[in-house]
């Protein structure tokens, strides 16, 4: 076992030989959208993140399915598999099977493997001093879901979101195999400060966030400025507020979008800061539009703050 449940890690990793370890991650959740092949894609899409995180290509994957058949219908069901098939087909991995249970709430995901060379894990620590931070997936799909259950997102609105969470990491880590990557991980339930917190977290170091550079998804601030704050944004400030100091001129509606949580979320991804720009650069060219750096890795401040190890500014 290279990386298994002690570290938050995105993932297990086993090596099999000196060149081959095996990359496990699981993960299923309830529909976010009304549209069940939608739905498909963005679940499918959210399993297989984990991999790339990891620095990984997905392998095969395994369907995971509580349906309540008697009230939805079989044809839901179709809709939502065929969805995942769909991700699962644009990145290369096979579908072996799966398994599913009649239940009361509708649940769909999969387990997913796949491979990487043992020296070129990525795990989510191992930031260093310096390092520029990269996302590479715009903020606000907690916020602009939440809007859509309140019926006030127009339908453009919705479809942006969809695309958003249904496009592939896989992109991102094509690009980012070329370049020295310190640490990545995926944005996902956390928020971006809380999967931030997990990068940095008994490491040493600390971080700034320059509010203004994290792109986020249109009408996010006004939505989040009304009210449609999920419960989950709440629940991941009051677990890290003791490691985040938020500078005077950050509102309570940016404090409440970094903490949102994502759906298939992108990816934050610690770089040299004389590289971190060509990468963006390459992101962007490859069609990773939402790439951008958004802070940067520092040494502890020994007279500083010990626990308050992230600056929002």
């Amino acid at each position: 076992m290279l990386i298994g449940i002690g570290t938050a890690d995105d993932a297990g990793v086993y090596r099999i030989s000196e060149e081959l370890a095996l990359i496990q991650t699981v993960d299923f959740f309830t529909p976010i959208v009304d549209d069940p092949f939608d739905f498909g894609r963005i679940a499918a899409a959210n399993a297989l993140s984990d991999v790339y995180a990891m620095g990984g290509v997905p392998k095969t994957a395994m369907n995971l399915v509580a349906f309540p058949l008697q009230k939805l219908g079989g044809e839901v069901l179709r809709e939502v598999l065929s969805g995942g098939i769909e991700k699962l087909k644009e990145s290369g991995t096979v579908l072996l099977g799966g398994h599913s249970i009649e239940d009361d709430e509708f649940k769909y995901g999969l387990s997913v493997t796949g491979f990487v060379h043992p020296r070129k894990i990525l795990a989510n620590q191992g930031l260093k001093d310096g390092d520029c931070l990269i996302l590479t997936k715009p903020l606000g799909t907690g916020i602009l879901n939440t809007a859509v259950k309140g019926g006030l997102a127009s339908l453009a609105t919705i479809e942006m979101a969809v695309r958003i969470m249904a496009m592939l990491n896989k992109y991102a880590a094509e690009v980012m195999s070329h370049f020295p990557i310190t640490a990545c991980t995926d944005v996902t339930g956390f928020g971006l400060l809380g999967h931030l917190a997990e990068m940095i977290s008994g490491t040493g170091s600390r971080v700034m966030i320059q509010s203004d550079l994290v792109p986020i998804l249109p009408e996010t601030v006004e939505f989040a400025s009304m009210g449609f704050v999920p419960s989950g944004a709440h629940r991941n400030r009051a677990f890290r507020k003791d490691m985040v100091n938020l500078k005077a001129g950050v509102s309570p509606v940016m404090r409440d979008i970094l903490f949102d949580p994502q759906t298939s979320g992108g990816l934050l991804m610690g770089c040299p800061e004389g590289e971190a720009q060509s990468l963006v650069t390459r992101l962007i060219d490859n069609g990773v539009e939402g790439a951008a750096i958004i802070g940067q890795v520092f040494e502890p401040d020994i007279n500083g703050d010990r626990k308050r190890i992230i600056t929002v500014e």
